[in-house]
């Protein structure tokens, strides 16, 4: 998988069209868990890329919710973006915004992890320590089981990116769980310098 976008121009073209402290988390967040992800599947010389397409999934969110993932494919075509890296990104909104199928397992893997790192983040913020860090898959189960509990969050998708995956669901939380732990600190201490330029 290619991409001719480097991780600082791909945070700078973030930062352009996106202000708000939670989407800009959350970017670094699918960033983290991706690159994770892509050295424990055997995709280590990809990680980059990988990466990238983690911090851009969300690209035209912030601006766009009604042509999310469909906007983004339209700004990053216009900024000469790989097809590969524009594909990767609008593939998470397949059977929601588009229909753009999760074919590559890092295409599988974002569709699986982007809704369940927003429910595991939202669980994370009602433990007294605020982190993922003591967090473990029976309190994350029993938040993912509550229907009321971050609603917003599409159960329906994490358990349909399970499927595409070919893992079962407790598997998928407790590897999203221990990889959004991997750079939980660097993230909140770039949360707490307001995100900069140079991040």
């Amino acid at each position: 998988m290619k991409t001719n976008c480097t991780r600082a121009q791909a945070w700078a073209l973030l930062r352009e069209y996106n202000e708000d402290a939670f989407h800009l988390k959350h970017a670094l967040t699918v960033e983290g868990v991706m690159r994770v992800f892509a050295r424990e599947l055997g995709y280590g010389d990809e990680e980059e890329f990988w990466g990238i397409v983690g911090l851009l999934h969300d690209l035209d969110f912030e601006r766009f919710p009604e042509e999310h993932c469909k906007k983004s494919q339209e700004i990053m075509a216009q900024r000469g973006l790989s097809p590969e890296l524009i594909h990767a990104t609008a593939s998470h909104g397949y059977g929601i915004t588009v229909d753009i199928r999760p074919e590559h397992e890092m295409e599988k893997v974002l569709y699986a992890t982007d809704e369940l790192t927003g429910l595991t983040q939202a669980a994370a913020l009602m433990r007294p320590s605020r982190s993922v860090m003591d967090m473990e898959l029976k309190s994350l189960k029993k938040k993912y089981k509550s229907p009321s509990f971050a609603a917003g969050c599409s159960r329906e998708v994490i358990a349909r990116g399970a499927e595409m995956l070919g893992w079962n669901l407790d598997d998928l939380l407790q590897k999203t769980l221990l990889a959004m732990r991997v750079d939980e600190a660097r993230i909140a201490a770039l949360e707490a310098e307001g995100f900069p330029e140079e991040a």
